[in-house]
């Protein structure tokens, strides 16, 4: 068989419902990279957290990584980045009108910041140990940020998004990774374009890739590849605007690992 690209996204989607990788998983992962498949992680969690993802799974594989404002190798070479602007980054952060009970995070090359502690949003992280510091993020002066997000109710995050539309949208890209996370990059900044920019590396069509995905942040990844895959889990809104996707079965009954297997092993 001709090799695939095989690129997904982790939370709710290859990941269970503890945030942690089922032995199906892993075993399948090994054995596709075994038989000459490309593998990549797609994810809008910070570089640092998926490697250990990787690590895990014991497999070489790309990382697209915070909602595809990066793309490293599998030896860890960045290939591709598509940062925010600085001053644009410094604006996200310090002039918004953010409700106190809504917590302003940054991810910079290589770190991940919080306006204020939050142990709650630790459990997304517990099987990687990957943490953030809390800090004046005023003070990282918009340098080297590759996503600003806002975690909190979802009512108090809509109204956070309509000023943030009326204000930014021309030039930023705006999406959910989770009701609760309203996620800010550079334009044209996803994880389509970094999918495409890792299809040109690799010299494969898109009609080659398998990409699987269940949130908004999806959205564009499953429209480049050439098969689309929806967890039945995913997002109602991405089940009408990919009409054409195939849908696979739960992420908590390790459905992205039993696709592949039936399909590709």
């Amino acid at each position: 068989m001709t090799p695939q690209l095989i690129v997904t996204d982790l939370d709710n989607t290859l990941l269970d419902s503890q945030h942690a990788l089922d032995p199906l998983t892993v075993e399948t992962f090994q054995a596709l990279e075994a038989k000459g498949h490309h593998l990549a992680i797609a994810s809008g969690r910070h570089v640092e957290d998926i490697r250990e993802v990787r690590r895990q799974l014991g497999v070489s594989a790309h990382i697209i990584s915070t909602n595809g404002a990066y793309l490293h190798a599998p030896d860890d070479q960045l290939v591709f980045e598509r940062p925010l602007d600085a001053a644009l980054a410094s604006a996200l952060i310090g002039e918004l009108d953010v409700p106190g009970d809504v917590r302003v995070n940054v991810y910079t090359a290589d770190h991940w910041w919080i306006d204020a502690e939050s142990p709650n949003l630790l459990a997304f992280h517990e099987s990687t140990g990957f943490s953030y510091r809390v800090g004046d993020l005023a003070a990282l002066e918009g340098q080297h940020v590759g996503k600003v997000f806002f975690i909190g109710e979802p009512r108090l995050l809509a109204a956070l998004e309509t000023e943030l539309r009326a204000r930014f949208e021309a030039q930023v890209h705006i999406t959910y990774s989770l009701p609760n996370s309203l996620e800010v990059m550079a334009k044209g900044a996803t994880k389509g374009s970094a999918l495409e920019a890792l299809l040109d590396r690799l010299s494969l069509p898109a009609s080659a890739c398998l990409a699987f995905g269940d949130n908004l942040n999806d959205y564009e990844m499953l429209s480049v590849a050439g098969q689309a895959h929806l967890v039945s889990n995913a997002h109602p809104h991405l089940f009408t605007a990919l009409p054409e996707v195939t849908v696979i079965g739960d992420h908590s009954d390790a459905a992205v690992a039993r696709t592949l297997k039936a399909r590709l092993l």
